[in-house]
């Protein structure tokens, strides 16, 4: 059996769909009279402590939070949730 790493442009891939499905903007910021303004709704990635989670912005301040409610995970752990948290939404738009 072989187990397949997971990068990082394929944990970003995953939160672009996320985008697309939640019709959420696609960047965490934008630039608006030269200044960069968080564009609330986004889902994007966080990385500390050597891992990652997945984040949305809450406000206009750059507040976030913790979409899955499992802090900084290995890139293999936080996949398999954004995979399943896809399904949910899926699941949701098709009731």
């Amino acid at each position: 059996m072989t187990t397949q790493r997971v990068t990082t442009e394929q944990l970003e891939a995953i939160v672009a769909r996320i985008n697309m499905i939640t019709n959420s903007p696609l960047k965490p910021y934008e630039s608006v009279d030269g200044k960069y303004v968080a564009q609330v709704g986004n889902y994007h990635l966080s990385q500390a402590y050597g891992g990652f989670s997945l984040h949305r912005m809450g406000n206009t301040s750059g507040g976030t939070s913790d979409v899955l409610s499992v802090g900084h995970v290995p890139k293999k752990e936080i996949a398999n949730l954004m995979h399943a948290f896809i399904r949910g939404l899926n699941a949701a738009q098709e009731m």
